[in-house]
């Protein structure tokens, strides 16, 4: 229907106008009044492209959809190759593009360099588990070869955020569709030419169908894998990107500089006590934030430290050895430490990045039986240095003198807080080892924070 947007692109919020009637009197008398017994449907329009339900939302018939069927009842599930332009939609029909299509072979286009992407749609007639896609050598008529290395399927394997290889097991229920993305990393050195190889796609207990692949490859050869045409999908390959581990310095921040127990970044500085923990933290902004400053603002007002107390309220005195540094790169440090009583053993890790991202892991081990009060961590902030508050489902704002706060994970993504001045601050986020990122903003509720054991 006719509308107009009055929300963002990322967010619309469509305005229907009313209907209005434009037609004269007379024609509308003409129309018969038995108007549904001698009417076709001759087509169905959308209002624009992004709008349109074609080709991959126009569904086949309950009487093509048989007929496939039958076609295929041997089978335990059909394979539909398709382009990555028309990306696999819906979950429980079959597109009527599907309906007359080859169902052996794939062609496509791609450039030296590209990362050219393809689906494979699979139709389960039953139950299948352990849905997977595996490939042939890519080979020309003048002998140049893809090696199957280079072709892989992203809902069977991938790395994940942290940079660890899997494997995932796919299930569908019957007569449902599953898309399964494959990908062809085609070398920068690569022969122009027709290359010729065959997927393979199969489940637990039934036999594998074989897809013959022929993929064109041109004389251009990409420097950037296609990521600037993204509507080829081609950004598929970040996925499995393993850019987050590596530690490589962004400009305009600076290298990471360590001197004894100190380590400096731009503008900040760290200072690290014996147990491992941040003796004090220093930034060194002018008040207008455009500059620097050699006299430094500091955060903390005493180091911080974990207040460990027995069953009589009495702090435990800790013997502390380190820091010791396991790790120094221009992007990452490293470092651990020791801390032992006569009954507890504390061992601090810790990681420190370029643009100040702390992270620490702290594993507390009782070296015999014993009884504790309470175990808790103290960020004691210089009070210049801790002015506002935001976070814990409070506003930014005035830092309260006193505020109390407990998990809701259920409902409320909240974790931490900063406290700070304009030009001197901390964040802090409070994880346990079960800790996975959470989604943000309206799909929180979809994947929300996992409440910590402690």
């Amino acid at each position: 229907m006719p509308y107009k947007n009055e929300g963002r692109s990322n967010y619309p919020k469509g305005f229907y106008f009313k209907p209005e009637n434009t037609a004269s009197d007379n024609w509308l008398q003409s129309i018969p009044q038995n108007l549904s017994q001698n009417t076709v449907v001759k087509e169905i329009q959308s209002i624009n492209e992004f709008n349109s339900f074609y080709p991959m939302e126009v569904i086949a018939t309950e009487e093509e959809r048989t007929e496939l069927i039958t076609k295929n009842q041997n089978k335990g599930f059909i394979v539909f190759p398709e382009d990555r332009m028309y990306p696999i939609k819906m979950k429980d029909r079959i597109p009527f593009r599907w309906v007359n299509k080859n169902l052996s072979s794939f062609s496509g286009q791609a450039d030296k360099g590209e990362y050219f992407a393809y689906q494979l749609g699979v139709y389960a007639l039953d139950d299948l588990e352990n849905l997977t896609v595996c490939f042939s050598d890519l080979r020309s008529n003048n002998g140049a070869v893809i090696p199957a290395k280079n072709s892989s399927c992203i809902n069977n394997s991938g790395i994940d955020y942290t940079g660890k290889s899997f494997d995932k097991n796919v299930s569908v229920a019957s007569k449902n569709v599953q898309a399964m993305w494959c990908l062809i990393d085609v070398p920068q050195n690569a022969k122009a030419g027709l290359y010729k190889g065959k997927a393979f796609v199969s489940a637990k207990g039934l036999p594998a169908e074989t897809i013959n692949i022929a993929i064109t490859v041109t004389d251009k050869t990409l420097v950037d894998g296609g990521i600037s045409e993204p509507w080829k999908q081609t950004r598929l390959k970040w996925l499995n990107s393993t850019l987050a581990q590596d530690n490589t310095v962004i400009a305009p921040y600076t290298p990471l500089a360590v001197k004894n127990n100190s380590v400096s970044l731009l503008g900040r500085r760290l200072e690290l006590n014996s147990d491992g923990f941040p003796a004090q933290l220093q930034t060194f902004f002018t008040q207008e934030m455009t500059g620097y400053q050699t006299q430094p603002n500091n955060i903390l007002s005493a180091p911080i430290h974990f207040i460990i107390s027995d069953k009589d309220g009495k702090n435990i005195e800790w013997k502390s050895s380190g820091p010791v540094f396991t790790k120094k790169e221009a992007g990452a440090v490293q470092w651990s430490a020791t801390n032992t009583s006569t009954a507890l053993l504390m061992k601090v890790a810790a990681s420190f990045e370029f643009d100040g991202f702390i992270s620490y892991t702290v594993k507390l081990t009782a070296l015999k039986d014993v009884q504790l009060k309470d175990i808790a961590l103290q960020i004691p902030f210089n009070k210049t240095a801790s002015k506002y508050m935001m976070g814990l489902g409070r506003k930014g704002g005035y830092r309260p003198d006193n505020f109390k706060w407990k998990w809701e994970v259920a409902t409320k993504n909240q974790d931490g807080a900063w406290i700070g001045n304009v030009n001197a601050g901390l964040q802090y986020s409070l994880r346990d080892e079960k800790y996975i990122r959470p989604l943000n903003t309206n799909f929180y509720l979809q994947k929300p924070l996992l409440l910590p054991s402690s």
